[in-house]
């Protein structure tokens, strides 16, 4: 916090068991112009001369060939006229040849997606767990011995989520219910919930959809989910419907690169993406330490996206479907078990998370940005990666390597919220701006980690508060058991505002929330 004369810190110690130190630190005198020049705008410079190469390379041969023109007699032109008459067979072979070229390049091209609207659901609010609330509903289960209900308060307040999170109805009972009905419940509501606010803002009717794509990790009900949605709207019995299980908090990516490749075979239709995770039956009621860490984080939560491969569509589209990258990392056994459902010694099911995770989840981002980066990092920041890299192997083995900055590529970063340290971690590691880990920071704080539909109430923050601009490029980044690694890459069609009955609808102005931690 700054104010005054001078500057307050607040140290937390990272998460660890240490306490709040306040430190004061004194005003700092002007930088160093010349070091800012240097580190900030010779670079930005660069950026620009090789983003615009082409351009300023042709000007000079434009404005060379204008002159040029502007000589020229009417016996000039006369001449030109005469040598083309006598090369005709030539010159209709060359329009050939272009035509065609240019009628196989049309037909075989990708056809552009467009995100047309989406919708988040929100639970109603008596569903709210405070943090009291859930404490003392732990402690009255009578499961939890006094060290695990330490251990899940602790990673409660240091988690990242606030007071307003949301848990289904049978985890308010006393005790709880988790039944296979109630499980069923508590999907319909929240997937009924997100499609009805799709359909009712787009005006899409059921029967338009074409495609249908569910992703939800661990509850997987016969019939499927993508069945429950089939029944509930009357789809058209030749609906491409897919059911995505196991996949984890990345399988919301994995189910738009689906949908994108049936809209890549099937003309002229649309497209539902559909992702969320249940809470009801998942719930963990040992004592392993690593099992009850996803107690603390999960949430309640929906998303459903439109997607369309209509040319008409993209005049009322929010967004175009630029790249989707995924990394696998299964074959390796320890990034394989480091999210892994399993009993505990009792013999009660839960979600078991590794130690290892973090160190596991850099190495799959590392993997996923590789090959994202040169797909849409300019051609400056490539060229400046590609030759520290040579100076690396052929001269310096002590020459650090340059860190490709992705804030040259994207406007806006939707991090999946999966926890206060995963955060973190990406923006350290990306060396973004506390602006840029906003939306994801908030998300977790107000809707708690909703698996593979976070990285779209992150998207509707950013919208809510006015910051989407036309051109502008959002990365949504998912980490997911398996272990994978998957991005998204959406460019704005448009200035977009947020659609009626947001999540963020009547909440948005109270934050960005000054977030402490114990």
């Amino acid at each position: 916090m700054v104010g005054g004369g001078g500057e307050t810190q607040i140290d937390n110690g990272g998460g660890g068991g240490g306490g709040i130190q306040i430190q004061e630190r004194r005003r700092l005198p002007l930088p160093d112009f010349l070091q800012s020049v240097n580190l900030k705008y010779v670079k930005l410079g660069y950026h620009y001369l090789m983003t615009h190469l082409l351009t300023l390379c042709l000007i000079p041969l434009i404005f060379i060939s204008l002159i040029e023109a502007s000589q020229m007699n009417p016996e000039d032109v006369h001449q030109l006229w005469v040598h083309l008459q006598y090369n005709l067979v030539s010159v209709i072979t060359c329009s050939a040849v272009l035509v065609f070229g240019s009628t196989v390049y049309i037909m075989t091209r990708p056809r552009p997606i467009y995100l047309v609207d989406y919708s988040c659901y929100r639970p109603p609010e008596h569903l709210q767990v405070k943090y009291q609330q859930f404490m003392e509903h732990s402690r009255l289960t009578g499961d939890f011995d006094e060290s695990s209900l330490e251990f899940q308060r602790k990673i409660l307040e240091r988690a990242g989520l606030g007071e307003e999170t949301y848990l289904p109805e049978a985890m308010h009972s006393i005790p709880p219910k988790p039944s296979m009905a109630a499980a069923r419940e508590e999907a319909e509501q929240v997937m009924f919930g997100a499609l009805d606010s799709l359909f009712k803002n787009t005006g899409i009717k059921p029967k338009d959809i074409g495609v249908l794509v569910v992703n939800c990790s661990l509850f997987n009900p016969t019939p499927s989910l993508s069945a429950m949605i089939v029944n509930k709207y009357k789809l058209r019995g030749n609906i491409r419907s897919f059911n995505l299980g196991g996949m984890g908090c990345s399988a919301g990516v994995i189910a738009i690169d689906l949908a994108r490749d049936m809209l890549q075979v099937h003309r002229n239709t649309y497209a539902v993406v559909v992702s969320t995770e249940n809470i009801t039956q998942n719930w963990y009621f040992g004592n392993k330490k690593s099992m009850l860490i996803p107690n603390c984080l999960f949430r309640m939560g929906c998303s459903a996206v439109l997607l369309s491969n209509k040319s008409v569509d993209k005049r009322r589209a929010k967004y175009k479907l630029v790249h989707v990258v995924r990394t696998h990392r299964g074959s390796d056994g320890k990034a394989f078990n480091c999210v892994y459902q399993e009993q505990d010694d009792a013999g009660k099911v839960g979600v078991s998370l590794s130690k290892d995770l973090m160190a596991i989840a850099g190495g799959a981002l590392k993997t996923n940005i590789t090959t994202l980066g040169p797909l849409v990092l300019p051609i400056s920041e490539q060229l400046l990666f590609f030759s520290t890299l040579v100076m690396k192997k052929l001269f310096n083995d002590k020459v650090k390597p340059y860190i490709p900055d992705f804030k040259l590529a994207f406007d806006h970063f939707c991090i999946h919220a999966g926890g206060r340290a995963v955060i973190d971690e990406l923006e350290k590691n990306l060396q973004l701006l506390p602006l840029h880990v906003e939306a994801s920071r908030m998300t977790l704080h107000r809707f708690g980690n909703t698996s593979s539909s976070s990285i779209w109430y992150e998207l509707a923050y950013i919208e809510a508060k006015g910051r989407m601009r036309k051109g502008n490029r959002v990365w949504q980044i998912a980490f997911g058991s398996g272990f994978k690694c998957n991005s998204a890459v959406w460019e704005a069609l448009r200035n977009v505002k947020q659609s009626p009955k947001g999540p963020w609808e009547d909440c948005v102005d109270r934050y960005p929330v000054q977030i402490a931690f114990s």
